[in-house]
C-alpha cells in the first residue's frame, strides 16, 4: 500500500539552542548536532535513508527505470587513452590496459579491483605512464572520497613497484602524476596535514629515491590548486596556481642545476593559462580579453606582470576562448560559439591554419577547472579528444595538422532518438539567458514532465554534452531535458563569470527562475510538470530554488549540496569556495548578504515546498553531508504542504567522481525514481 508523504516515519529530529557567528553576526542554528559523526546522528541518517529507499521503491515502474539508467549509463567524464612511448594506455572495464593503438587489443597491465580493501570497492583516479612507458603511475580511491594514493608499476612485467610516494593526494583535478621528460621522476600535488584541513603542496618524487620533503615555491598559495608544467625538452619548469583563474607563478630552468624557482606572472588580475612552448609560455588570458585572447610570455622576460609587453598571437573575438593546445608546430585553440564548440588550428605566430571539423552541433570533453587543462595529456602530434552532443554519448576522435577529416577512433555507446532545441529566456535584469532542451521525437509537442540541469558558478562552463544517465533515461521515458547556461559559468567568458558572482550572485538564481518561466511561458511544460536538479554547486543552486522560489517547481534534488553558507565557512575548504564565489566572510554586510541565499538559512515555517530529495556521499570530502542532513532536517520540520521531503546520504560515497559503478546505478535510479513519481510519469 502506498503511504501518503504525509504520513512518512520521518525519524525524530531534536533541536538545540545553538548560534552561529561569523564576522560578528548571529545566525540560529537548531540543527548544529547533525554536524557531528556520531552514533545517533548516524543512526538518524540511516533512519532517513531507510524512509527515503521505501518511499521511491514503492514506485511500480523502479525495475523498468533501473534498467534503463543502466542502459543509457555512460562516463560522466570520458577518459581519452593516453600515449607514452609509442603505446597507448587506458582504462577498460576496471583495467588499464597498454596497447599499440588507442582502442587497440592490448595487454591487461593493472586491475583495479586488487586494490580493494575491506568492503569498499577501489576506484582508478588517474592513470599516468613515464614518458618512455616503462613505469606506469595511478591514483586509487578505496572510499568513494576521491582521496587517492599513488601506485607505480612496472610495464614490462606488471609488477607494482615499491618506492611510490606516500603522501595522499585529494584527487586527480591536476593530472596525478607530471613526468620529467627523462622519466627520471615527476611531480605531484600531495596534502600536508589531515585531508580536511585542505592543504597540499607541490612534490617531486625521483624514482627509486626517498621520499623528499614538499618543493620551495613561494608563490604558491596551498590552500587553492596547483600543477608543475614542463617543456618537452625538459629544459623549463612553470608552476601554476589557481584553479577557477590559474596563474604561471613561477618558472625554473632544470638545465641549470644551481638555478632556483623564481617569480614569473604573479600580480595579474585575471587568468593566465597555456603551456611552455619553446622557450615562451604560450597561454590563453583573459586580461584584456573578456572573451579571451591568446599571447607569449618570454620565459626570461624581465617584466612578465606587465601585460604590455605579452605578444599577442591570437587576437579577441565574438568567440569565447577556453583552452590551447600545443600540437606539433601548431597550437590547437578550443572556443565556444554561443556554448557550442568549435577548434581552430594556428601556427606559432597565430596565424590561422584552418578550422578542425566536428561532427556536429556539441561539445569537446572540458576538463571543468581551467587549471585542468593545464596538464599535458596528450600525443606530441596529434589532437585526439571527446565529442559528444545532447543527443550522443561521448566518441572519440583524433585529428593531425593537415587532416581534412577527423578520425573515429571510438563510436558513442548512446544515440538517443531525440531533437535538440536551442532557446533563450530573459533574466530579471533583462539579461538573455540561453538553455538547451532535448525530447523525445515521438512524442508530440505539448506540456511534458520537463527536468532542468544547470550549475551556475566557479567559472565552469556547463557544456551541452551528453547528460547523466539519468537525464538520457528521462527523455527516453517521455520527458524533456533542459540543460541551462547560468551566469557564475563561463560559458560567454570572464564577464559571464563575474556576472553570477560574490555581490552578483543572485543573478544566477535569478537566471534559473526565468528559464523555469520561459518554459511554462512557452507551453513547453507546466509548474506541475516541471523539476530540477543539481549537484555540488548546483546542489546549492537547487536549494535556493526551492527556498525563494518553491512555487516553480513540482520536485527538487540538490545534489552533494552545501546548504549552510554560514557554518560552512568552519571548513577550510568550503571557505576557500565561499571567499572565491559567494562573499567575503570577514565583511558583516557581506556575510548578511550570504545569509539571503542560503539555503538553510532561508527555510520559513509552514511554506508550502515542493517535493525534495537530498541526495549526498558520506566520504564526501568537498560538500560535507552535514549540509544535506541539516537542509533535509529543518525543511521537513517547516514543510507546510504535503510533499514529502526526503534524505539519502549513502555510506562510502564521495563527491561522485569516484562512486563504484553499481552504487551510482541505484543512487541514480533513487533520485530519479522520485522525479518521475512525482511528475506523474511512467517508465513502460
Amino acid at each position: 500500500m502506498t503511504v501518503a508523504p504525509s504520513q512518512l516515519p520521518y525519524p525524530e529530529t531534536r533541536t538545540e539552542e545553538v548560534v552561529e557567528e561569523l564576522a560578528g553576526v548571529r545566525f540560529p542554528d537548531p540543527y548544529r548536532w547533525l554536524e557531528e559523526d556520531s552514533d545517533e546522528v548516524r543512526a538518524w541518517q540511516a533512519r532517513q535513508a531507510e524512509v527515503a529507499s521505501a518511499y521511491v521503491r514503492d514506485w511500480p515502474d523502479w525495475s523498468p527505470l533501473r534498467a534503463l539508467v543502466e542502459r543509457y549509463a555512460v562516463e560522466r567524464f570520458p577518459t581519452v587513452p593516453r600515449f607514452a612511448g609509442g603505446v597507448w594506455f587506458r582504462e577498460q572495464r576496471g583495467q588499464v590496459v597498454v596497447a599499440d593503438e588507442p582502442y587497440g587489443d592490448g595487454r591487461a597491465l593493472v586491475t583495479i579491483a586488487d586494490y580493494k580493501s575491506g568492503d569498499d570497492a577501489p576506484v582508478l583516479t588517474w592513470l599516468a605512464p613515464s614518458p618512455d612507458a616503462r613505469v606506469l603511475a595511478i591514483g586509487v580511491c578505496t572510499d568513494g572520497s576521491e582521496h587517492n594514493s599513488v601506485h607505480l608499476i612496472d610495464v614490462a612485467s606488471g609488477r607494482e613497484l615499491a618506492d611510490a610516494p606516500t603522501q595522499q593526494l585529494h584527487d586527480g583535478w591536476v593530472g596525478g602524476a607530471i613526468w620529467l621528460p627523462d622519466s627520471s621522476g615527476f611531480y605531484f600535488l600531495g596534502l600536508v596535514g589531515p585531508p580536511h584541513e585542505f592543504q597540499q603542496r607541490v612534490f617531486f618524487h625521483r624514482l627509486g629515491r626517498p621520499p623528499v620533503a614538499p618543493e620551495d615555491i613561494p608563490w604558491l598559495d596551498a590552500g587553492e590548486y596547483s600543477v608543475i608544467q614542463l617543456s618537452r625538452d625538459g629544459r623549463w619548469a612553470v608552476a601554476a596556481n589557481r584553479l577557477m583563474n590559474p596563474i604561471p607563478v613561477a618558472v625554473r630552468d632544470l638545465g641549470d642545476p644551481a638555478s632556483g624557482w623564481r617569480p614569473f606572472v604573479t600580480d595579474v588580475e585575471g587568468t593566465v593559462a597555456g603551456h611552455v612552448v619553446a622557450d615562451r609560455y604560450v597561454a590563453l588570458t583573459d586580461v584584456g580579453a573578456p572573451r579571451g585572447r591568446i599571447v607569449a610570455i618570454p620565459l626570461e622576460a624581465a617584466d612578465p606582470n606587465d601585460p604590455s609587453t605579452w605578444t599577442e598571437i591570437v587576437p579577441a573575438s565574438d568567440a569565447v576562448l577556453r583552452a590551447v593546445t600545443p600540437v606539433g608546430e601548431h597550437l590547437y585553440v578550443t572556443e565556444f560559439v554561443d556554448t557550442y564548440s568549435s577548434v581552430r588550428i594556428v601556427d606559432g605566430d597565430g596565424g590561422e591554419v584552418g578550422r578542425m571539423p566536428l561532427p556536429a552541433r556539441g561539445a569537446i570533453a572540458e576538463w571543468t577547472f581551467p587549471i585542468r587543462t593545464l596538464p599535458e595529456r596528450g600525443h606530441p602530434d596529434e589532437f585526439v579528444f571527446a565529442f559528444s552532443t545532447l543527443a550522443s554519448s561521448w566518441a572519440t576522435y583524433r585529428h593531425r595538422p593537415g587532416d581534412e577529416e577527423l578520425e573515429l577512433l571510438k563510436a558513442p555507446d548512446v544515440v538517443l532518438d531525440a531533437v535538440i532545441d536551442d532557446h533563450w529566456a530573459t533574466s530579471a535584469d533583462g539579461t538573455r539567458v540561453p538553455y538547451h532542451t532535448l525530447r523525445p521525437a515521438s512524442v508530440p509537442d505539448g506540456p511534458l514532465p520537463t527536468l532542468v540541469y544547470a550549475y551556475g558558478g566557479f567559472n565552469v562552463p556547463l557544456v551541452p554534452q551528453f547528460p547523466h544517465s539519468s537525464m538520457a533515461a528521462f527523455v527516453a521515458a517521455g520527458g524533456i531535458f533542459v540543460h541551462a547556461h547560468l551566469r557564475g559559468g563561463a560559458e560567454f567568458g570572464r564577464e559571464w563569470w563575474e556576472g553570477g558572482r560574490m555581490r552578483n550572485k543572485q543573478n544566477c538564481y535569478a537566471d534559473l527562475f526565468a528559464v523555469a518561466e520561459d518554459l511554462v511561458a512557452s507551453g513547453a511544460t507546466t509548474a506541475e510538470q516541471l523539476a530540477v536538479v543539481g549537484g555540488s554547486n548546483g546542489g546549492l543552486l537547487c536549494g535556493v530554488a526551492v527556498t525563494q522560489r518553491p512555487d516553480l517547481w513540482r520536485a527538487a534534488v540538490p545534489r552533494v549540496p552545501v546548504m549552510d553558507l554560514i557554518g560552512g565557512c568552519r571548513d577550510p575548504y568550503i571557505r576557500w569556495a565561499t571567499e572565491i564565489e559567494f562573499a567575503d566572510v570577514d565583511d558583516p554586510d557581506e556575510v548578511r548578504r550570504l545569509a539571503e541565499f542560503s539555503p538553510y538559512h532561508n527555510i520559513e515555517e509552514g511554506r508550502e515546498f515542493p517535493a525534495v530529495f537530498v541526495d549526498a556521499g558520506d566520504t564526501d570530502p568537498r560538500c560535507p553531508p552535514w549540509h544535506a542532513r541539516k537542509f533535509a532536517a529543518r525543511l521537513q520540520a517547516a514543510q507546510g504542504g504535503e510533499a514529502p521531503i526526503l534524505l539519502h546520504v549513502w555510506e562510502n560515497v564521495g563527491h561522485g567522481w569516484a562512486t563504484e559503478k553499481s552504487i551510482a546505478l541505484d543512487q541514480t535510479t533513487e533520485w530519479l525514481a522520485f522525479v518521475m513519481k512525482a511528475l506523474g510519469m511512467r517508465c513502460a
